[in-house]
């Protein structure tokens, strides 16, 4: 029987895939994945699993902390102004300050790039700002997955996802356990927004007309609104070395209202001093612009604190000398006090 030429032989790139594609962005980001390697590291990009060679002879009773986290509408507003080298940034680090915070030190990270058409610059430049903030966090980037999905997303759209490990020695993990009413708390400053609270930016902007051509005191909206995440391992892990932690706690969605109490003991409580810090510019716009009352931005918003530190008083002094040598900006925040009640709760005195 005659074959059939009427219908054209169909490829995967017909269908919006192009593997071509996938394999020209392995190739141009290696050179930038290398500059996060350490010695554990096996192997290179390409293989079906990363490889990481743990040594344990440092440790007694190693126990391993995982993270995982996105960037949240961050990524819509990075796709709309195509600010795309610092959304990685935002990915590493939500998810390694998670893991510091337990005292753990992130060993590596995966990302996950998903995509309705792989356009090979915007994903380097998404993955350069995954390089970079893995080399802040002293991670490697050991894999990751990029998904070209048609009919998924749009063609110009992207998600972002990470995953990260670290690795604590267990008698020294930092769980909140040891916290006792008469701790103080010490406020480690964020660099703005870091990647929470953008559904209600976004509801701002549109229902106030609002542009990102906007500029607050000389800066630009857009620069302000993608400043990316700081990243706090090294100041961290710094100062673990230094002075008994007793708790640690990342700002992130649900603010300081909801984050504090899930590394508090039962019958305490947070008491913050808001005179103690003045709130960056953006998160007085936002509330002005948005008309939104103090305790809704305490609960979405960091509003300038992206970490606190739970340790005995008399500590205090060596522990903001040591964030400030780790570059950070730091002061006492307030303290731990006897609770009402049993579930632990925070106090923002104004």
């Amino acid at each position: 029987m005659a074959e059939d030429t009427s219908r054209a032989n169909l490829t995967y790139r017909d269908a919006g895939v192009d593997i071509d594609a996938g394999a020209q962005l392995v190739e141009r980001i290696k050179a930038d994945v290398a500059t996060t390697m350490r010695p554990e590291v096996l192997g290179g990009l390409g293989g079906f699993g990363g490889l990481f060679e743990l040594s344990l002879q440092r440790y007694h009773n190693p126990v391993l902390v995982c993270g995982s986290d996105g960037v949240g509408t961050k990524l819509k507003l990075a796709i709309e102004t195509g600010c795309h080298e610092t959304i990685g940034v935002d990915l590493v680090a939500m998810c390694v300050n998670d893991i510091v915070v337990t005292g753990a030190e992130p060993l590596f990270f995966l990302d996950y790039y998903a995509t309705g058409r792989l356009e090979l610059d915007v994903a380097q430049r998404v993955i350069r700002g995954i390089t970079r903030g893995c080399r802040e966090a002293g991670a490697a980037l050991i894999g990751g997955e990029t998904a070209e999905m048609p009919g998924i997303y749009a063609s110009n759209h992207y998600d972002l996802a990470g995953f990260s490990v670290g690795i604590v020695e267990k008698a020294a993990i930092i769980d909140g356990s040891r916290v006792r009413p008469g701790d103080a708390l010490i406020g480690i400053a964020s660099s703005g927004l870091h990647s929470n609270g953008y559904s209600l930016v976004r509801h701002v902007l549109e229902t106030r007309g609002i542009t990102l051509a906007t500029e607050l005191n000389g800066q630009a909206l857009t620069e302000l609104l993608m400043t990316p995440t700081r990243i706090y391992v090294r100041a961290v892990r710094a100062l673990i070395e230094e002075v008994e932690i007793r708790a640690l706690c990342h700002i992130t969605g649900g603010g300081l209202l909801d984050n504090l109490p899930r590394v508090l003991p039962s019958k305490t409580q947070a008491r913050i001093d808001a005179h103690t810090w003045e709130w960056p510019t953006v998160f007085s716009w936002l509330q002005r612009e948005g008309g939104i009352s103090r305790q809704e931005m305490y609960r979405v918003f960091n509003c300038g604190v992206g970490m606190v530190v739970a340790l005995a008083p008399q500590d205090v002094d060596h522990a903001l000398g040591v964030l400030r040598s780790a570059g950070e900006t730091a002061w006492q925040l307030g303290e731990v006090a006897a609770g009402p009640t049993e579930r632990p709760l925070v106090r923002i005195e104004e």
